[in-house]
């Protein structure tokens, strides 16, 4: 089949790799020229594990190419994906004029029948709105179709080729079948297909990200529970995570979630919930609890330090928001990190992939307030004390004598909960982490 993908970012290079490996040939269209000049090079603009491997064979075997033509992009395929941004407005809305503006290319360069497939997270109505703006440049035929996608960033690859299930949502049975044809190499093992109106299925995407929020920031308000009444927040996971109603992933207590896809979702909803005249409560206590939960090391280093950080200087292993990516939006250690600028002390970081966008979201205060470290030990030199907040696989197994040996202080703040308390209370560290019982020694007066 041949397939125009328009928006070369996280979501639209992931589809357009993994269609033009299953033999379709994919044109993938972006208004960044100095993007599509990397793409063309093999140079991949964001990190996922397989992603460039994949794209480079399909490049080189001419099933995959790259164009900022979106004229040609429409006119050579029958099937269009809208995958471009839709940012959050300060009211929490998404954004829709980037998508809006391919629908009105479209229209203008169509020359026969297409289905025009809205992969971007989009708000309820978004289908209505793209065949609004197709249908004022162009009497062809065409159909609007909405197939959210359901990629975890690290996962991406193994997502989209064994994906748990496919959502379509169209009124049409001519693009229902197109869709279920493209996407049919990838269900062969049984998972399905589901067909729907397109509004459920936009309604569909946002309920996943909102849901998934919902566990992990009601398991951050046990820890916090369990830090003051002295419980263990890994048995009570161990404990409700055997429930098979309940299961055991999106259930480990952390430092909040962050990440392009859990905030920005869970304000949409809200806002679209608003507009509709209706509140939903659960969901804004979501938000307000992972916002909290994003704070909760600070007041511990601070506490640990007397609450004087000037001239102090904390080692962080871990900037992006989760293992496996270098994104860092919305990431809980921005919130850790600025708050310890603010209190005073200086930062030596580490992260395996993320420290180019570190330099870019810190800007002025690097080589400054924070010093980025391409080695994890290095980051280790002459500091304070060590935090962790990514649970990057790297960092599970340290050399804890030797980090022992680089600190000044034998202290470890741990926000992924890495490492066992009673291991590190052996191996003498004074030891920090979310929602576990604390030794003994830990206990103030």
């Amino acid at each position: 089949m041949r397939v125009t993908i328009v928006g070369s970012g996280y979501v639209g290079l992931v589809a357009g790799a993994c269609f033009a490996d299953s033999g379709n040939d994919v044109i993938c269209v972006d208004v960044d020229q100095h993007k599509i000049d990397m793409l063309k090079r093999n140079e991949i603009p964001i990190y996922e594990p397989g992603l460039k491997e994949m794209v480079e064979r399909n490049a080189r075997e001419e099933r995959l190419l790259f164009t900022t033509d979106i004229k040609e992009g429409v006119e050579k395929s029958e099937i269009i994906f809208i995958a471009v941004g839709t940012p959050p407005d300060e009211d929490g809305s998404a954004d829709l004029k980037y998508v809006l503006a391919v629908a009105r290319d479209i229209g203008k360069h169509m020359n026969g029948y297409k289905v025009v497939v809205d992969k971007s997270t989009v708000p309820v109505g978004t289908a209505d709105k793209v065949r609004a703006e197709i249908s004022k440049h162009t009497k062809l035929e065409f159909d609007v179709v909405s197939n959210p996608e359901f990629l975890k960033e690290g996962a991406a690859l193994d997502d989209f080729l064994k994906p748990d299930r496919v959502v379509i949502g169209t009124e049409s049975e001519r693009a229902a079948e197109v869709m279920r044809n493209l996407y049919g190499p990838f269900v062969r093992s049984g998972k399905p297909i589901l067909v729907m109106d397109t509004k459920s299925a936009e309604v569909t995407k946002y309920a996943a990200n909102a849901m998934l929020a919902t566990k992990i920031s009601f398991m951050n308000e046990m820890a916090n529970l369990c830090d003051v009444v002295g419980a263990n927040v890994e048995n009570v996971r161990r404990g409700i995570g055997s429930d098979s109603r309940i299961g055991s992933a999106f259930i480990f207590a952390g430092t909040g979630y962050g990440g392009s896809c859990f905030p920005k979702d869970v304000k949409a909803i809200i806002k679209t919930a608003k507009d509709y005249g209706r509140e939903l409560k659960i969901l804004q206590a979501v938000e307000e609890v992972n916002d909290l939960q994003k704070t909760v090391l600070l007041p511990k280093i601070k506490s640990y330090f007397k609450n004087d950080l000037k001239g102090k200087t904390i080692a962080i292993w871990g900037l992006s928001f989760k293992p496996k990516t270098d994104d860092m939006r919305e990431a809980p250690a921005i919130n850790l990190i600025d708050g310890l600028i603010a209190a005073g002390a200086t930062i030596h970081a580490h992260d395996p992939e993320a420290l180019h966008e570190a330099e870019r979201r810190f800007g002025g205060h690097v080589g400054k307030e924070i010093i980025l470290l391409d080695k994890r030990y290095e980051a280790l030199e002459q500091a304070d004390g060590l935090v962790i907040m990514t649970e990057w696989n790297q960092f599970r197994e340290p050399d804890f004598n030797l980090i022992k040996e680089l600190l000044k202080t034998p202290v470890i703040f741990d926000g992924r909960n890495l490492y066992d308390p009673a291991r590190m209370k052996k191996q003498g560290f004074d030891y920090f982490s979310i929602g576990r019982p604390m030794p003994e020694f830990f206990v103030k007066a």
